[in-house]
């Protein structure tokens, strides 16, 4: 079997289209991302039968507007099991993370979402940006970020992302080529 490299593939993508995660009430969502996020409520698709498969299986497909062209979204599936989450996954691991212009828009938003009641963790400092986390009423985690890297520092991890990713391919172990991070974030 032969590695196809990302320059040889046909397929070129412009971005993403939207990202789809499931709720528990779509209005809450709705509501709950527009006054903590500022996010804009566009679009709803609601069906009986799943265009895709055919399947009987209503729902409510909602579509918020995260900025940058890019679009947030969600299903609310009554006819299933409530939601569960993948129990073998640790809750940090799996996130959305928005990005914001600066760190005083990041201490802003954790103001205001403390303010309206949310559990705010951070500003937690991970070398080239800054980030808080949070829940949504849906039990997804929520990651706000925002970049302090230098040209030089992305520059460097670029570099090395292929050492990385090969030392641990073989080792499973953390490799130390971006240890630098971790230092300057604890400085």
């Amino acid at each position: 079997m032969t590695s196809q490299s990302a320059t040889d593939c046909p397929i070129k993508l412009g971005g993403v289209h939207h990202a789809a995660y499931r709720c528990k009430d779509a209005k809450e969502t709705v509501d709950w991302y527009g006054r903590m996020l500022g996010m804009t409520y566009t679009t709803a698709f609601a069906e009986d039968h799943v265009p895709s498969t055919g399947e009987y299986d209503p729902y409510m497909h909602i579509f918020l507007d995260a900025g940058g062209g890019n679009i947030l979204a969600f299903f609310e599936l009554p006819n299933q099991p409530a939601m569960g989450r993948d129990d073998n996954t640790p809750q940090w691991v799996q996130h959305l993370a928005f990005k914001l212009g600066s760190y005083d828009e990041l201490v802003a938003a954790k103001t205001h979402l403390e303010a309206n009641g949310v559990d705010v963790l951070g500003p937690t400092h991970h070398g080239i940006f800054k980030s808080i986390y949070f829940f949504d009423p849906n039990g997804h985690r929520i990651e706000l970020a925002c970049d302090i890297g230098t040209d030089e520092q992305y520059a460097e991890l670029a570099r090395v992302a292929p050492l990385m990713l090969e030392e641990w391919s073989q080792t499973k172990r953390a490799p130390r080529h971006a240890a630098w991070l971790h230092e300057a974030a604890n400085e």
